[in-house]
């Protein structure tokens, strides 16, 4: 943990000082709600430009600019690292609050507040540094992570720490929206509770240890592409991880004249018996079968990963069983 340093009280009043919020999705909420009903509100917030959602592409503001509007703050949104700065060169600003913000600070915004930017990253830090430590955490089956803060250098989250705090997973089955939900939360309250004394400079920030570092990267589409190669802990984890974005899929053969060869299946939830009782030693791996009380399954290279909903490609989301029940001669073929 990072070290107190005890010394005489110099009090700082968060409603004098000008703090910038720096956040753009449902992450960043909590931690933006508890600072707008608290002493340290932010006189602006900066998020990710509206973008366009859904079918329609109707085009949406990102949920901090909702939650800003809603209590009258100034809300910017820059497109780019260099927008940001001459934004923040143009005024005077005391402390910047990062939250998933999407965006590189340069140093110009770096040096300019007076207690400098605290960033609230969701993982223990130095591990699972980068774009994805949520969907890391579930794809490697962690039992333990939790939120730091930390001040934020020119370099990806390498900055020295101001806090951390732990939290224990009891539920394995958490998938990335519930797990971040969880974490916005605890990042929420740990912010909250160590900004008084790192704006009295009673925290002295601890170096992180860049040879326990680990990194994650940005998601792309094909992440979700089942490899049935692997086990069925392992792909159940990748579902979990990998929802909603990017989702993940499999390949149907064509196995009757109203099947589409090559078509996508989308497996939204689905679950790895602890005791696998399904084994058979001549069944390929991805092949579809039915267990012996009639669940929808497909062999994997240890295990069977039995399949609760799906999603055909330019359908809709369905239980296994109404899937079965308009594709029967799916059972025995084989899954890529």
């Amino acid at each position: 943990m990072p070290n107190i340093i005890h010394q005489p009280n110099n009090p700082v009043k968060g409603s004098d000082l000008k703090i910038f919020f720096l956040g753009t999705p449902e992450f960043a909420l909590p931690a933006l709600e508890k600072l707008i009903n608290s002493e340290f509100k932010p006189v602006a917030v900066f998020c990710a430009p509206d973008k366009p959602v859904g079918r329609k592409q109707i085009l949406t503001p990102p949920p901090t600019k909702i939650l800003a509007q809603k209590y009258n703050i100034p809300v910017f949104q820059p497109a780019n690292s260099y927008e940001l700065a001459d934004i923040i060169k143009s005024v005077s600003v005391d402390l910047i609050i990062c939250v998933a913000y999407g965006l590189l600070l340069p140093k110009e915004v770096l040096d300019a507040p007076k207690f400098g930017c605290l960033n609230l990253h969701p993982s223990l830090l130095p591990k699972y540094r980068g774009a994805s430590p949520l969907q890391a955490t579930i794809l490697n089956g962690d039992q333990e992570t939790g939120v730091t803060i930390f001040k934020i250098e020119e370099k990806m989250d390498t900055g020295p720490i101001a806090a951390k705090q732990e939290w224990q997973i009891n539920n394995q089955k958490l998938t990335t929206p519930e797990l971040s939900k969880k974490l916005a939360e605890v990042g929420a309250n740990l912010l909250l509770k160590i900004l008084p004394d790192w704006l009295t400079g009673k925290i002295t920030p601890t170096p992180q240890d860049d040879s326990l570092a680990s990194y994650t990267k940005i998601i792309k589409r094909e992440a979700g592409k089942i490899d049935w190669q692997k086990s069925a802990k392992e792909i159940e984890q990748q579902i979990r991880a990998f929802t909603p974005w990017p989702g993940t899929y499999a390949t149907l053969p064509s196995y009757s004249p109203n099947e589409v060869k090559g078509s996508k299946i989308k497996i939204i939830k689905a679950e790895s018996p602890d005791k696998q009782l399904y084994l058979e030693q001549s069944r390929r791996a991805g092949k579809i079968f039915l267990t012996d009380d009639k669940n929808l399954a497909v062999q994997t290279s240890n295990g069977c990963l039995i399949i609760n909903e799906l999603q055909p490609e330019g359908g809709k989301t369905m239980s296994a069983s109404d899937f079965l029940r308009g594709h029967k001669n799916i059972i025995g073929t084989i899954l890529t």
